[in-house]
């Protein structure tokens, strides 16, 4: 799985926003997952370091869910963005979104030492709430599926004290 993500819907987002443990880009400790469009499915790609092992051999099941979900959200955005009419790399403020829930079924144990790959399929529930269905492979083994309901981000998150 040689794939590259040129510019993805996180590189769009404000410094205010960009602090996520999963996909922020300002985040030094974080995993920096990045979402792009590949067609009409939605696409993260992330390649496991050591320490997120659940045992030798295997990646930690959080890090799966966590991708399941930053994925899910990034998703929502890219949907929104392209129903405004943009596309990320177009230097347009895309729009933000949190997580309602969070669902994960694991289906085979995931594989470590392989990039993972995330695939989603958006499905718009309401202007601004969102279902992301998504599919993670370790290579070509299907190895979770989850579901994130994301909403846009509520107003009272840009309140700062």
């Amino acid at each position: 799985m040689e794939e590259n993500i040129v510019v993805a819907i996180q590189d769009e987002y404000p410094d205010d926003f960009a602090w996520c443990y999963g996909c922020g880009r300002l985040n030094e400790e974080g995993h920096h997952f990045r979402t792009c469009w590949q067609g009409e499915k939605t696409v993260t790609i992330f390649s496991p370091e050591a320490r997120h092992l659940a045992l030798p051999g295997f990646v930690y099941g959080g890090i799966v869910a966590s991708l399941i979900d930053c994925h899910g959200t990034g998703s929502a955005s890219l949907a929104l963005h392209r129903k405004n009419g943009h596309e990320p790399g177009e230097g347009a403020e895309p729009p933000r979104f949190v997580t309602a829930s969070l669902n994960v079924n694991f289906i085979k144990p995931t594989p470590h030492g392989v990039p993972l790959k995330a695939v989603g399929t958006v499905h718009e529930i309401h202007p601004k709430k969102y279902k992301v269905e998504t599919e993670v492979y370790a290579n070509d083994l299907l190895c979770a599926r989850g579901e994130v309901v994301a909403v846009v981000m509520p107003s009272t998150f840009l309140k700062k004290e």
